[in-house]
């Protein structure tokens, strides 16, 4: 089974990551780093990234054929999507205990949503 673990962060945690020295930054990165390499040896990683500032988001709607955007962020609530993953593992709570692992989960918000499967309409 697929899962999507979004995690989010607000503007006060960025600013915090922002105010960090190179070496802060890459000493916080290495649990990530860990938790990457457990992952993939146990086959349950499929993809995982770090999203910019959401102010550089855009939105696009295609009418008429053509894509018209607008600049962002879009959501008027304090947490933004901050990053993700996509897992492969055997249940939510698989999923979950993964999630525990995540350096930032004790300071954010994370969601846990399973993968739709529709590859019998495919």
């Amino acid at each position: 089974m697929k899962f999507l673990v979004l995690i989010y962060g607000n503007p006060e945690s960025r600013a915090v990551w922002d105010s960090l020295s190179d070496e802060q930054k890459q000493e916080g990165m290495a649990g990530y780093a860990g938790l990457h390499e457990a992952l993939e040896a146990r086959g349950e990683l499929v993809a995982s990234e770090s999203l910019d500032d959401p102010g550089l988001t855009k939105q696009v709607l295609v009418r008429d054929g053509k894509p018209l955007t607008t600049d962002g962020p879009f959501a008027e609530v304090k947490e933004q999507l901050a990053g993700f993953y996509l897992l492969e593992c055997d249940s939510m709570d698989r999923a979950v205990e993964i999630v525990a692992q995540i350096p930032e989960a004790p300071f954010s918000v994370v969601e846990v949503r399973p993968v739709r499967d529709l590859g019998a309409y495919m």
